[in-house]
């Protein structure tokens, strides 16, 4: 991955972290709670990355210079539009919608990381087995918790959002 890509990639997540917070009506807490939680999991996610390289389940051509790290580091913090996204599903949904959720993003993620390596081989490749599956499985799991736990630290719990809709006040 070249520092030209993770430009690319920042100014389109940037674009849909702005479009999420408009259509899901984030308030400022909200949006401060989604980019806590993405620095949170941005920090995890790099510690995962190279827990991988280290026990060989995946390569990933990764120049590991302070400046790349940082960039990629940005890059995954403004993703926090998922965690817009992650907060409306438990307060529409409940706790089991969120279950729902990470046990879709544990199915659906390896798949997805898969199919970014057979597109991009360039960007590095996963080992043979089972292994590096359940590892990626497992890394959206955890890096899911983490940021959802700490955007909840930050903004509070989805239930107590104003807009949250109350059994008593719906027709």
């Amino acid at each position: 991955m070249t520092t030209r890509q993770l430009y690319l990639f920042s100014s389109l997540y940037l674009f849909m972290l702005i479009a999420v917070a408009s259509v899901t009506r984030a308030t400022p807490r909200r949006i401060a709670g989604s980019l806590a939680g993405a620095g949170a999991a941005g920090v995890l996610a790099l510690g995962i990355i190279e827990l991988g390289e280290r026990t060989g389940w995946w390569h990933m051509q990764i120049t590991w210079e302070p400046y790349f790290l940082l960039l990629l580091w940005i890059d995954i913090v403004l993703c926090a539009y998922v965690f817009l996204i992650t907060w409306r599903i438990p307060r529409r949904f409940g706790g089991r919608g969120l279950a729902v959720l990470i046990v879709a993003a544990a199915v659906i993620g390896p798949a997805r990381d898969y199919w970014y390596m057979q597109r991009f081989p360039e960007w590095g490749s996963y080992a043979q087995g089972a292994a590096p599956v359940l590892a990626i499985s497992a890394s959206y799991v955890l890096l899911l918790l983490v940021g959802h736990g700490v955007m909840r630290l930050v903004a509070g719990p989805a239930n107590e959002d104003r807009l949250t809709r109350q059994w008593w006040k719906t027709s």
